[in-house]
């Protein structure tokens, strides 16, 4: 039953992102009432909003946008335990179905009916957290470690996909790595590898600001590509661009029997790759999608390493100036990650 309403971020179509008003159910059984603090804009919501999708997943209806959030415990629903009001938390964006596959084989980032706070992969779309309250299943919440604050805790879910794909390298203590592309994600893989023991942890980017932060971060070395192409070849490369004619080189800096983690999700349809030179060079090419039990080790390094989320974080804006935060987030000269104050 639906007794109440609350501000949300809804987008409806590209460039038309308004603060509206959203239904706010009262939690069932096993749900719980979160007032909303903190949400990071992530890629894929700058995508929305500049494109009215992310790749596949297109915008039918309107939706509330953010998946990386964080709040406190307003009410509990019945059969609710260990969580009471004020309790702090992070909200796990994914809500895997429990029953495919994948699910069954413990690989529920690759659940084939997930639903993810801000998505439009399904039709009805998933709501997001952009909001200043919302009703979540209990199973997506999580305890702060002792130290760690809302705002910085919101920055779990991109950390968490940064050691996903650190993971999928397998292991990389005392070996090289080159982290091709500095958006916030790159310099979260930059952080997790420097936590991991990597012996020599390089960030290339086209901009000089991000590549900043990477040295900030831990990175011993930061190229900017626009200066011409790295001479060296490391154990382990992140493609961490997107971009699809980032891909050969990405090849090419891999050594001979080396590691090249995708990180950085192409666009649509059809992508020119170099597989002579993965072939001959015996490359293992690795994909790395989202995250699932990293979304806790994500919670325990922010509380071991605030720094992390401090030096990712260049940017706050209340959600009443939502307009500004999402003309700031994508201009990598001044920004890496921008948070919206959700209660303000």
């Amino acid at each position: 039953m639906t007794s109440a309403s609350t501000e949300a971020l809804v987008i409806h179509a590209a460039h038309d992102l308004r603060l509206d008003t959203s239904p706010l159910p009262e939690p069932g059984p096993g749900e719980v009432r979160i007032n909303m603090e903190w949400g990071g804009i992530c890629g894929s919501d700058l995508h929305y909003f500049a494109h009215g999708g992310v790749g596949a997943s297109v915008l039918h209806n309107p939706m509330i946008l953010g998946h990386e959030v964080s709040g406190t415990v307003a009410v509990t629903g019945p059969d609710v335990t260990g969580f009471t009001k004020g309790d702090p938390v992070a909200i796990h964006p994914a809500r895997p179905c429990g029953d495919c596959p994948e699910c069954r084989r413990d690989r529920r980032n690759l659940c084939r009916n997930v639903r993810f706070l801000g998505s439009a992969a399904f039709d009805p779309h998933t709501d997001g957290g952009f909001r200043r309250a919302m009703t979540v299943d209990a199973t997506q919440l999580r305890h702060l470690p002792p130290g760690l604050d809302t705002r910085r805790a919101c920055l779990a879910e991109p950390l968490a996909v940064a050691l996903h794909a650190i993971s999928r390298a397998g292991e990389v203590r005392g070996r090289s790595a080159l982290v091709q592309g500095a958006g916030p994600i790159g310099l979260l893989i930059v952080a997790g590898l420097v936590h991991a023991g990597a012996a020599r942890i390089v960030a290339t980017d086209l901009q000089n600001f991000p590549l900043e932060r990477a040295l900030l971060l831990g990175a011993q070395e930061g190229h900017n590509s626009s200066n011409g192409p790295l001479e060296d070849e490391f154990d382990i490369v992140f493609e961490a661009t997107g971009a699809a004619a980032a891909l050969p080189e990405a090849i090419a800096r891999t050594r001979r029997g080396g590691i090249l983690v995708q990180v950085g999700m192409f666009p649509p349809g059809n992508v020119s790759v170099p597989l002579a030179q993965i072939i001959s060079r015996e490359l293992d090419f690795r994909g790395t999608f989202r995250f699932d039990h990293e979304f806790d080790d994500a919670l325990a390094l922010l509380a071991e390493k605030p720094e992390i989320a401090d030096t990712l974080v260049t940017r706050e804006f209340p959600i009443t100036r939502f307009q500004d935060a999402f003309a700031l987030a994508p201009d990598r000269t001044r920004a890496a990650k921008v948070l919206l104050a959700l209660s303000q």
